[in-house]
């Protein structure tokens, strides 16, 4: 990304002047002598020159300059917008981006509490995000950032790894704070939905001053959010999401009210004379009442998604300081970040439980302590020894998820100039982020065997391994468990039955920078201008499980292997423009980047871009890239603890095997699973092609399109063994090195099933943009204020994600279904804004266009349409005697509702109608 001044992508602009109050800064045309600057056209005097404000679209630094690489900018505007609670939500909200892991995204998995980016829907290991223009510790969890310091988001939308180096596939996200703090400021925010949940309460204030003549400066800020989520109850209140299954009925799509038919909270019976008879909490039993039909009745039928959150709960405390000082031409600055996000609820009911979902049976002893004379007594009567039990085992077995994840950074540079307008800047920083997770209440599986197999012995209940006379075959601490109603389980024995298992991890990034900028001589067109530097980091994570957890025993393990290693890369990268032609209506521009990575692991790769601009008549500008870019992989895609298993493997690789002793399904094979070292980066391909239009007729409207084709070889995903033999029978030599064969009979011995460079990634499409800036005193006379409008759309006509098998090339634009891989093919925002000094009006729509629930099940069932959904969002400001702003906004303000969801969507809001409200004071 790198620096624009005064001439920049029609997105930008629009988004710059919607952002920053310029009024005119996405005007195109330079100011004429007769004519008003856009700040003053703003109303903002002379603190508005243009030449403060700065759009980084490359590393070029440069007045006068369009970038060919698509950059949309996120101000003010939007950051206040639907009052969200972090920068992932502000980003989610624009056309472009998928909310692949959010709130209401992370329940049942491990992921709750990190806040990435997904631009595209490439993944969140294809979107580069930085600080100021340099990358951080966090893995792109931009829960990290204090909202309240930043100053505007830009989102560069086109292939940038010849700029910034890895990851930067999709795009970039740099992060821009108000580094020229002033003043104190404190603000709290309260929000609730229209049913009474969803509560979440912030909290932030920040600090600016300069000191030393002016010469230093310093800042901090720090943002506290209490985010309480969506319990299992919002489900029972919410249309689309009261499903707790989700079955074909018929060939319709219809609500279930469970998974499996036969099974409740209490115990059913499901072998014997008392078979369909459930427990009552006191023991007795009653004829069982489920499963549910289309969600009505069945109220002993239960789900897993019947304790599933609908959007997991977390807080969040995050912190910066920033100190500079300028000697001269330079500035030396120095910052510190700090911040901790905090996650604890119940995940779910273990469902791998013996006689719960997925778990097998309980078979239970009639003899079994717990069980009423009367039970026994009919057991007997039938000469039945045992029955079997299915239970969701919500009051015993619900697991805790509990995780805290710590970041601290420090970074310092210096940023000057010398000579004839050359400029130069250098960095160096580290960060630690300590990731520490838990499943809590997780099941020990042999405890609980022996604590539910409950015996009387000398007049006391006790566990039947305890009333063996042999005292090698016993468990003093055993303590018997009753699963017959719920609450009967004693405290001695839950704690017998379940323990903690988890992990700690410690990721550590050391980045280092310089580059240096200017115009190196003149041609006949202007001056060319080369940007050059060096960076290098060093990213390294180490794992370490406590002792309960390598001990193992868990009937639901999760935390199984540990993840250590590390590596370094060294890179050098240069980028120049170089103008062609500028003759009266006509201005021609050439950019060209390069990047030499230098991986540890993987050994030197290029990255690069060449594009141009070309302006004509002041109005119109046509912009082009084409890029190769890369994406190194990460420390888990190389360095995943290996597992080793023992299994069964159908061969899909028949040719050539025609030996007797050929076995097509070998019952041993050695499988390992997990990282592989030997990855290589992945290649991208990514072309754009576009333009705005700024009317010097119309001042202050703009209007934009670009057209984006990406493709990616070698990305890194990891197949099945099946999977690998078929593609190894294709040809792919991949493949095939994955596999190791018995060199007499052909049969398959060794498979590793672990990350590969082998799948495919394919997306087009085109983004629209358009905003108008218009001064009320140009429409009523002396009044104040300004009314801005912002229209923001991208369309996908091809998302492909092909894993090169027969069948595998699978087309997901347009599937929209329950989190699945797919992306809406339209979605856009309109808003429209009124600010003056006082008052201030926001309202936005949102658009996420509909298309159907799964390909996968086209030709299944008939209900396969998802429709779309528009969301209607206003808000309100307002100041009082200049120190105060109170501030209130409602989001989903027609409260529509999402469509069938299992546990959530990527794509639309399923909070409905929900209030917030807050204030801020200055001094």
């Amino acid at each position: 990304m790198g620096v624009n001044k005064t001439f920049f992508r029609g997105g930008s602009a629009m988004a710059l002047a919607l952002a920053l109050g310029h009024a005119n800064a996405a005007y195109a045309q330079p100011s004429a002598a007769d004519q008003d600057s856009p700040a003053e056209e703003a109303g903002l005097g002379e603190s508005g020159n243009e030449n403060e404000i700065v759009v980084t679209g490359s590393r070029i630094e440069r007045a006068g300059f369009d970038q060919p690489t698509p950059t949309t900018v996120i101000g003010d505007t939007e950051l206040r917008q639907g009052a969200p609670v972090s920068l992932q939500q502000v980003l989610a909200d624009q056309p472009s981006v998928r909310a692949t892991v959010s709130p209401a995204t992370t329940v049942g998995n491990t992921g709750a509490g990190s806040a990435p980016v997904d631009l595209r829907g490439l993944g969140i290991d294809r979107t580069l995000t930085l600080i100021n223009g340099r990358r951080f510790v966090g893995a792109n969890n931009l829960n990290f950032v204090p909202l309240n310091l930043v100053e505007r988001l830009e989102v560069v939308t086109g292939g940038a790894s010849a700029a910034w180096g890895s990851g930067a596939v999709a795009g970039v996200v740099n992060i821009i704070l108000n580094d020229d703090l002033e003043g104190l400021q404190l603000g709290a925010e309260t929000g609730i939905s229209s049913r009474g949940d969803g509560a979440r309460y912030r909290f932030d204030g920040s600090f600016g001053t300069h000191f030393a003549g002016g010469n230093g400066h310093f800042m901090i800020g720090a943002e506290y959010l209490d985010d309480k989520g969506l319990s299992p109850r919002a489900r029972l209140s919410r249309p689309g999401l009261r499903a707790p299954g989700l079955t074909v009925v018929d060939g319709e799509l219809v609500i279930a009210d469970d998974l499996n038919s036969a099974r409740s909270t209490t115990g059913l019976i499901t072998t014997g004379i008392l078979a369909g008879q459930t427990f009552n909490n006191d023991g007795t039993l009653r004829p069982y009442r489920g499963p549910a039909a289309n969600g009505i009745g069945g109220e002993d039928a239960s789900s897993l998604f019947d304790n599933l959150y609908a959007a997991s709960p977390n807080k969040r405390f995050s912190s910066y300081a920033r100190v500079s000082y300028d000697i001269g031409d330079a500035t030396i600055w120095a910052d510190a970040a700090y911040a901790k996000t905090k996650t604890n609820y119940n995940f779910f009911p273990d469902f791998l439980a013996p006689g719960d979902f997925g778990g097998g049976p309980l078979v239970v002893q009639a003899d079994n302590a717990f069980l009423s004379q009367s039970i026994r007594d009919q057991l007997a009567a039938a000469g039945e020894t045992s029955f079997e039990l299915s239970r969701s085992y919500e009051d015993v077995l619900e697991l805790v998820f509990d995780a805290e994840r710590q970041s601290i950074e420090g970074a310092i540079g210096v940023d000057g100039s010398f000579g004839n307008g050359w400029k130069y800047s250098a960095h160096f920083s580290h960060g630690e982020i300590d990731d520490e997770q838990y499943l809590r209440d997780s099941r020990l599986a042999a405890n609980f065997a022996r604590a539910t197999d409950a015996v009387v012995s000398g007049g006391q209940v006790v566990c039947r391994v305890n009333a063996d006379a042999d005292p090698t075959n016993n468990d003093p601490a055993c303590r018997p468990l009753n699963i017959f109603g719920v609450g009967n389980a004693s405290a001695e024995a839950q704690d017998y039955v379940t323990g903690d298992q988890g992990q700690r991890s410690v990721q550590k990034l050391d980045s280092a920078g310089i580059q240096i900028q200017g115009d190196l001589f003149s041609l006949w067109a202007g001056p060319v201008t080369m940007a050059v530097g060096a960076e290098a980091r060093w990213e390294e994570i180490t794992t370490t499980r406590p002792a309960e957890t390598l001990a193992g025993g868990f009937g639901l393990p999760v935390y199984t292997s540990e993840l250590n290693g590390g590596f370094n890369v060294k890179e050098g990268f240069a980028e120049i423009v170089l103008p062609l032609l500028d003759v009266e209506s006509f201005k021609l521009e050439f950019n060209g980047a390069a990047r030499y990575s230098d991986y540890s692991n993987s050994g030197g790769i290029w990255s690069w871009k060449v594009g141009g601009t070309a302006r004509l008549f002041n109005d119109l500008l046509l912009r082009a890239t084409r890029s190769r870019d890369i994406r190194s992989p990460n420390i888990s895609d190389l360095f995943t603890t290996q597992n080793i298993n023992i299994g069964a493997v159908a061969d899909q690789d028949t040719a050539g095997r025609n030996h007797p002793q050929y076995n097509p399904n070998p019952a041993t094979v050695t499988l390992f699973s997990g990282g592989n070292p030997d990855l290589n980066p992945e290649v991208s391909s990514t072309l754009t092609l576009g333009g705005s239009y700024s009317p010097s007729f119309l001042r202050g409207l703009s209007l934009s399109v670009d057209f984006f084709d990406i493709k990616i070889k070698g990305a890194i995903t990891t197949l099945g063994p099946t999977e690998l033999t078929a593609l190894c029978a294709g040809g792919l030599q991949s493949a095939c090195d994955a596999i190791i064969r018995n060199p007499v009979t052909g049969t398959l011995e060794t498979v590793f099933s672990n990350s590969q460079n082998i799948a495919r990634f394919e997306t087009r499409g085109f983004d629209f943009e358009a905003a108008y800036v218009l001064p009320v005193s140009q429409i009523a006379g002396d009044k104040q204020g300004t009314l801005r409008f912002r229209a923001l759309a991208t369309h996908v006509n091809k998302y492909v994600f092909d894993t090169l098998l027969p069948g595998g090339r699978q087309e997901r634009a347009g599937e929209v279904g329950d989190l699945n891989l797919g992306v809406p093919k339209w979605r856009g925002t309109f808003s429209a804004t009124y600010q003056d000094d006082v008052f201030g009006l926001d309202a936005r729509v949102r658009y996420v266009g509909g298309g159907v629930f799964s390909y996968d099940l086209v030709n299944v069932i008939a209900n396969n349409d998802v429709g779309s959904r528009t969301y209607v969002d206003i808000g309100a400001q307002f100041k009082v005697m200049d120190k105060f702003t109170f501030f209130g906004n409602v989001s989903n303000l027609f409260d529509r509702a999402p469509p069938l969801v299992l546990q959530g969507t990527y794509h639309y809001d399923i909070m409905g109608r929900y209030f917030s409200f807050g204030a801020k004071v200055n001094f």
